[in-house]
């Protein structure tokens, strides 16, 4: 399977500022602007590098496994399922949904997510990812 750029810097992106590099993350993807939507960071680039600063410092042990990656015009769809190891030694387990929008330079300048907790307990057999 070939991958387009977009693609490929999205998940490179992602992968980078979930790993603990949100500075290198912003540096080699991100363009001018960065527009944020998810409620709980800040807006711009810095919004985005404290935030997940804060959260390799609080979940250093946390992992992500990009289960699905679609591609349309200049947008860049990734589902994810990332396990966080608690201090409390607690296990919680998310899907996610990342949007990114890229520039005419392909970089990042817009992100909307949704994420969901996955419950213990399924009315189904099927994964959420």
């Amino acid at each position: 399977m070939i991958l387009s750029a977009n693609e490929n810097n999205a998940i490179a992106y992602y992968k980078t500022a979930f790993e603990g590099n949100p500075r290198q993350a912003v540096a080699d993807y991100v363009g001018e602007e960065y527009i944020q939507h998810n409620p709980v960071v800040a807006g711009g680039k810095s919004g985005f590098i404290e935030y997940f600063e804060r959260m390799q410092a609080e979940y250093p042990n946390k992992s992500i496994e990009f289960k699905r990656c679609i591609v349309e015009d200049d947008l860049v769809a990734l589902h994810t399922h990332q396990v966080w190891h608690n201090a409390d030694q607690t296990v919680d387990e998310y899907v996610t949904m990342d949007f990114f929008r890229f520039d005419e330079l392909g970089k990042i300048v817009e992100h909307w997510d949704s994420i969901q907790l996955i419950p213990k307990i399924s009315a189904n057999s099927n994964k959420m990812y």
